[in-house]
């Protein structure tokens, strides 16, 4: 797995094009680029790592305005500290 450093347009230009990557590609930490991938149709799988903690406030995955989406649970465990982890992918819409 390596680091991707460019523009969101050549990191999008790069994604579409299937010789480009040799595997899948995984954001962590930039819901920022993650709302852009989804608003370009770009995620295949969400790996959702839920923490048992509630801290009433934060920035969201999943923001106003963004595109609606319907997503099936795949897969889902629970560690031993009590963090879900959840796979989910987006229904295919007809």
């Amino acid at each position: 797995m390596g680091v991707i450093s460019a523009s969101p347009d050549r990191l999008f230009a790069a994604l579409t094009d299937p010789d480009a990557l040799a595997g899948p590609a995984y954001v962590m930490g930039s819901g920022e680029l993650v709302q852009a991938l989804i608003r370009h149709d770009l995620v295949d799988e969400y790996l959702l790592l839920i923490h048992p903690l509630v801290l009433g406030a934060g920035r969201r995955l999943f923001g106003d305005g963004g595109p609606p989406a319907s997503l099936h649970l795949v897969d889902s465990t629970v560690s031993a500290t009590g963090v879900v982890i959840a796979t989910y992918q987006p229904e295919q819409l007809d």
